[in-house]
């Protein structure tokens, strides 16, 4: 699935760790922080009951792409599944959208990443990144303050963020929570996308 390599790619350069390692079944990510060691990003169900025996250190997530049931079957013990995810991809310029009255945006960066901040009388309202990473745009970090939110605030940050990128292609992993936004806007789902890791500190 070529844009989870995309998403990798994109991702690595937001959070300024080392690119993406090719793997037979998908990317290996090495995030080198406590408790997110590492991270393997897989294609599909079908390894990860051979991943979850091999790799199972503290510190270890496993993020593959597939059906819930599926991926839960291959777990092992030492393994926490978490929320289901949803890769999602947009083609051309996020459609633009005004701040409301008595909100600012700033857009920082010069790429290849950029953020944007949304305020409202000097207070964080809202705020995003974007990496671009062969041609593609991939958003991170999207949020609202939830006093300030269903005003609009993530279209604004999505579409000021897509102008920053200047690119057609665009990817992100949404949660359940931020995927009716991300799909009233025109993203469409790829695939889901089932996290789980081994925990650090647990004894």
């Amino acid at each position: 699935m070529e844009i989870l390599g995309a998403w990798a790619r994109g991702w690595a350069v937001s959070r300024a760790v080392a690119a993406p390692v090719e793997e037979p079944d998908g990317h290996r990510l090495d995030v080198g922080m406590p408790g997110h060691r590492v991270r393997y990003l897989l294609r599909s169900p079908s390894t990860v009951a051979s991943r979850a025996r091999t790799v199972a250190a503290p510190g270890t997530w496993l993020k593959t792409c597939g059906p819930r049931a599926a991926v839960l079957a291959g777990l092992t013990a030492e393994w926490e599944a978490g929320e289901t995810e949803y890769l999602m991809t947009f083609e051309g310029p996020v459609p633009a959208v005004a701040a409301p009255p008595g909100y600012a945006v700033a857009v920082t960066g010069a790429g290849p990443a950029w953020d944007v901040a949304v305020s409202c009388d000097g207070a964080s309202a809202a705020r995003g990144r974007v990496a671009v990473a062969d041609g593609v745009a991939v958003f991170d970090k999207i949020e609202t303050e939830p006093e300030h939110r269903r005003r609009g605030l993530g279209r604004v940050v999505m579409h000021r963020l897509s102008a920053a990128a200047g690119v057609g292609s665009s990817a992100l992993l949404a949660t359940e929570a931020g995927r009716g936004l991300y799909a009233s806007l025109g993203w469409r789902v790829v695939s889901e996308l089932v996290p789980a890791h081994v925990p650090e500190g647990a004894a």
